[in-house]
């Protein structure tokens, strides 16, 4: 797989490729790349914002740029992701869509937000990580990008650790883990867990992970 992300701080981006999951991804054979959208402005100030019309606080992303950053990475196979606030909320069952992709564009907004007609022409789907605001997509877009390295194939070491996901299993919590000393401070190991009873341990991880 290929990933662009489009952004105005590639830096962000690129402290994460250099490390972990990323990095083992790229070991892979996996390419994330991050580009300056300023490298496609087009004016001598690099502007990549402006104020909105109709008034109000803030500057919105100017469509220009982010247009001819998606024309020059886009090929035939590219579905070009907007991170929004107000887009579709990514789940597992998104994430593991996204993985099966050829190569995927990022683009991360700022500011009051990316004009309308880069949602409504150039991206094919919108995705938020959650009902709050922050100050860029770039988190976000790392997010959906951890989330969906996970599920090409090589990145993870353990292929198995996926299928105890809880989210895998459509749960929304995960049951406890606790790995040795057996007792510290005081605080014991549950006695299912030490047990070596395969069902017993089954069954309490059932009931532990019921939200």
């Amino acid at each position: 797989m290929k990933i662009d992300v489009v952004t105005i701080f590639p830096g962000q981006i690129d402290a994460f490729t250099s490390e972990g999951l990323f990095r083992r991804a790229v070991q892979e054979g996996n390419e994330i790349f991050a580009h300056d959208l300023r490298k496609w402005t087009r004016d001598s100030y690099q502007t990549i914002d402006d104020r909105p019309f109709g008034g109000g606080p803030g500057m919105v992303m100017k469509v220009e740029p982010i247009h001819d950053a998606v024309q020059e990475l886009k090929k035939k196979n590219t579905e070009v992701v907007l991170t929004s606030p107000r887009g579709t909320l990514l789940t597992s069952d998104l994430a593991k869509k996204l993985s099966r992709k050829d190569h995927l564009i990022f683009i991360c907004g700022h500011y009051e937000g990316v004009d309308e007609r880069v949602r409504e022409h150039i991206a094919d789907i919108d995705i938020s990580i959650g009902g709050y605001v922050l100050s860029g997509g770039e988190l976000p877009a790392l997010v959906i990008i951890d989330a969906l390295l996970r599920h090409i194939p090589g990145v993870v070491g353990n292929p198995e650790s996926l299928k105890e996901e809880s989210h895998e299993k459509g749960i929304t919590a995960e049951y406890p883990h606790y790995t040795r000393p057996v007792e510290f401070n005081g605080w014991k190991v549950p006695e299912v867990l030490l047990s070596g009873d395969h069902r017993a341990v089954q069954e309490w991880r059932t009931r532990m992970s019921k939200p």
